[in-house]
């Protein structure tokens, strides 16, 4: 798969493609709908397949720290959309002279002059265009003037209609079981093992403090059971998953005041992670994060948040 960044990276003896275009923040099921359509139809016609996505998110440069809470990073984001079989990613920087683009600016300038479109698929409430001008069926439309055609997915939906709003207010709840729902997959957070107070290790149970970027999607405070693996390190655990416990809030017991997210991989007090890139995937929420007595209260209380993180990673195992 080829990733471009701006338009200028798109070869310039690229061929005729089908065109799926969304933010595609968390890659849901939504989404996934929607690029499938798209790259069923590319085989069809014998062209590639490209999704245009967008860096940094439109909300923050058409309204400045409104960023909503980032359910993928852009790295994670272009891996997940290459799994669903396009043949390219194209993230265009979202400036705000991009912003006040026309709708037949966008399309000539993107999808005609670079991509060369010979079909576009996007969701049924799809917006583009200067203050949203453009619809789905402005779309159609400039389709007929320059040689496209233009398809509108209805939303999926499991419940509720799936969006990445949806997957955020969910998360935002801690019920990461039906963010998962939504997304067809555990909700990730991914970072770098950074240096904390080192409590766990002295209450035996090491775990790494996870420092995300800025606009993370992080669950509610809470205990939860998931799962722990390194995704880039010049370490020999790059590669590996373990079943984890992990935590997020402010260690209320220690008057804490930095909410961190912290993972115990389950049985492993000899691991050296820090430096090293990882993820956390989050299966289920165990319970609210609480101020305990003291610290014989505490550590009873993590034994059994293990023992309850075991079963649901042995039981999710044996599932697969």
């Amino acid at each position: 798969m080829q990733g471009w960044h701006g338009l200028d990276d798109v070869p310039g003896d690229w061929g005729r493609s089908v065109v799926t275009i969304g933010v595609f923040d968390g890659v849901h099921r939504g989404h996934q709908q929607m690029v499938a359509r798209a790259v069923a139809k590319a085989r069809e016609l014998g062209v590639a397949a490209v999704a245009v996505t967008f860096e940094p998110h439109p909300d923050e440069v058409i309204r400045p720290g409104s960023h909503p809470p980032q359910l993928t990073q852009q790295r994670r984001r272009t891996e997940l959309l290459g799994e669903l079989g396009v043949d390219a990613v194209l993230v265009l920087p979202f400036t705000l002279a991009f912003s006040r683009m026309s709708p037949d600016e966008f399309v000539q300038t993107a999808l005609v002059d670079r991509l060369h479109a010979a079909g576009v698929v996007v969701g049924e409430n799809f917006r583009f265009g200067h203050k949203a001008a453009g619809d789905l069926e402005t779309l159609r439309t400039l389709g007929e003037k320059y040689d496209f055609v233009a398809e509108g997915v209805p939303l999926v939906s499991d419940g509720e209609a799936i969006s990445s709003t949806l997957v955020r207010e969910r998360l935002a709840a801690g019920d990461v079981a039906a963010a998962a729902q939504s997304l067809g997959r555990p909700h990730r957070v991914e970072g770098v093992v950074v240096r904390g107070h080192q409590r766990g290790r002295a209450l035996g149970f090491p775990t790494a403090n996870v420092e995300s970027p800025l606009y993370t999607a992080i669950p509610a405070d809470g205990v939860y059971a998931g799962w722990l693996l390194v995704t880039q390190s010049p370490s020999p655990y790059e590669g590996e998953r373990w079943p984890a416990a992990i935590s997020i809030g402010t260690n209320p017991t220690f008057s804490g005041v930095e909410r961190t997210v912290e993972a115990y991989a389950l049985d492993r007090d000899d691991l050296d992670l820090y430096g090293a890139h990882v993820a956390v995937d989050f299966g289920i929420r165990l319970r609210d994060t609480l101020k305990f007595s003291s610290i014989e209260a505490l550590i009873d209380q993590m034994r059994a948040d293990v023992d309850e993180a075991r079963d649901f990673t042995d039981t999710e195992s044996s599932a697969i």
